[in-house]
């Protein structure tokens, strides 16, 4: 996704953060024990920061392996022209992440952050074995492994976002989201890169070993989260405030532990208030209904406009319009990634310095005639290189590079009161993987059934309705208040 996924990402954190409160928090401060030597140890922010990016590129990883492996395992299993069997086995990963990060705030209250994230880390490790193990031709296990690979990707978006949110300082939290997208493009970039070596073994371990090499980066995120210390938000949220205090004491300086202890359980009484006060119905107030569709809407058009289908599918839509083998076409994917990254990196210099509105009409109007070209090339000209729509492909990533998959969730996570935060939050998450799941199902069958042109025509059609929704629906949220935003809602 860059629902990517979904990241999931400040939607996920806020929504991570205000899940499931087991009971109002008193503001009192218990007496902390005498921090030991261990606890007084400092934990550097490079070493917090490298290992929660490093779940970011284990999310990527797995939401762009079957990109490559797909190709090998399609001519394996001779499933060449089974476009249902092709898009059940692509989606089934989203299938599961919409369950896994409808759960991940429940787990997370549960168990804590860092043991969330460690349990998802052993399923991304032991799912990743699994499929690199599948009964030749079984596509029933080979669903239900993806399915349970896609709890993991679904957890790992919302819990590795939240904890790295509660554990960072206030000062660098606006840049997490940013951060977390270029991770989880680079571990994108990374899978199309270990395919593109791994091309050249026999069929049936090319395919394989691609989706195998998973385990590695979960087994690196497990070793290194299993040093961190867990959140202290979830020890404050649980009347721990005194190991609170301690782990505040590894990661920030003396004088800035007891003013923000003091803000974490300020935060969460206030959070706790606006939970007891609200109900799924309170979603439906003419006060909120507003922001509801706004956020909602924004998170289900990232999806419906069709970018997984471009990242999925590349190298069978190189083949349709090549005539040539997808499995030889491996080196595109490696071209969309490197411009996923660089997008990613212009989004983070340019995030602060232009409105929401004005980039997300930008990204939406030009992908929206990147996908509408070919077709009206293809009427006007039919005698047109069929690889010209390659072309207009890599200019709508470019854009949405920069725009729609980073800003979606910025404006998800800015543009929903407290009141309704977590629910709405989640309600965006879900339509966000339904449409990932949707497009990796639908694409495939409907290339067999219609020119390649004439589908991206129709997300090119979505795109464009997406400009309008943003123009009519949306309101603004840079630098506004969430008061104002809520006063612009009700005019």
């Amino acid at each position: 996704m860059l629902a990517f996924t979904s990241n999931e990402h400040i939607h996920l954190i806020s929504q991570s953060m205000t899940t499931g409160v087991a009971s109002p928090m008193s503001l009192r401060t218990e007496a902390a024990p005498a921090p030991t030597q261990t606890e007084q140890r400092k934990i550097p922010a490079r070493f917090i920061y490298f290992f929660g990016s490093f779940g970011g590129i284990l999310f990527g990883y797995d939401i762009g392996v079957m990109t490559g492996a797909l190709p090998f395992l399609t001519k394996d299993w001779g499933l060449t022209g089974n476009a249902a069997a092709i898009g059940w086995i692509t989606s089934s990963l989203m299938l599961g992440a919409i369950f896994g990060g409808a759960m991940s705030g429940q787990l997370a209250d549960k168990l804590g952050r860092r043991r969330s994230i460690l349990v998802a880390a052993i399923i991304f490790a032991v799912a990743s074995l699994a499929l690199g193990v599948s009964p030749h031709g079984s596509l029933a296990y080979m669903i239900v492994m993806r399915v349970v690979l896609g709890l993991a990707v679904g957890a790992a978006s919302a819990l590795v976002p939240a904890y790295m949110a509660e554990m960072a300082p206030a000062g660098v939290r606006g840049r997490l989201s940013g951060l977390n997208q270029t991770m989880i493009v680079s571990g994108m970039l990374l899978s199309y890169i270990v395919a593109w070596f791994l091309q050249h073994l026999p069929t049936t371990w090319a395919w394989r070993s691609m989706l195998a090499v998973a385990a590695v980066p979960a087994v690196i995120l497990f070793l290194g989260v299993l040093k961190l210390p867990e959140s202290p938000r979830f020890l404050v949220r649980n009347g721990q405030e005194g190991m609170a205090r301690a782990v505040l004491g590894m990661i920030r300086k003396p004088e800035q532990v007891e003013p923000e202890l003091r803000e974490i359980q300020q935060a969460i009484q206030a959070e706790t208030n606006a939970q007891q006060s609200t109900s799924w119905a309170t979603l439906l107030n003419p006060r909120y209904r507003y922001l509801l569709i706004a956020g909602v809407g924004v998170a289900a058009f990232q999806q419906f406009q069709g970018a997984n289908a471009i990242f999925y599918y590349i190298p069978l839509i190189v083949e349709q319009a090549s005539g040539k083998e997808a499995s030889s076409a491996l080196m595109w994917p490696i071209i969309q990634g490197v411009i996923l990254v660089l997008g990613s990196l212009l989004f983070m210099a340019i995030a602060d310095r232009f409105n929401r509105r004005t980039l997300l009409t930008l990204g939406g109007s030009v992908m929206g005639i990147s996908f509408i070209l070919p077709a009206v090339i293809a009427k006007i000209a039919p005698d047109a290189n069929p690889m010209l729509i390659v072309v207009f492909l890599s200019i709508y990533v470019a854009f949405y590079s920069f725009t729609w998959a980073p800003l979606t969730w910025v404006l998800v996570g800015e543009v929903f009161p407290l009141i309704i935060r977590g629910r709405a939050a989640g309600m965006a998450s879900s339509f966000n993987w339904i449409g990932s799941f949707a497009v990796g199902l639908l694409f495939p069958i409907m290339t067999a059934h219609m020119p390649q042109a004439a589908v991206f025509a129709i997300f090119g059609a979505i795109c464009i309705a997406g400009v309008l929704f943003v123009r009519t629906c949306v309101p603004e949220t840079k630098g506004r208040s969430l008061e104002e935003i809520e006063a612009a809602g009700s005019r």
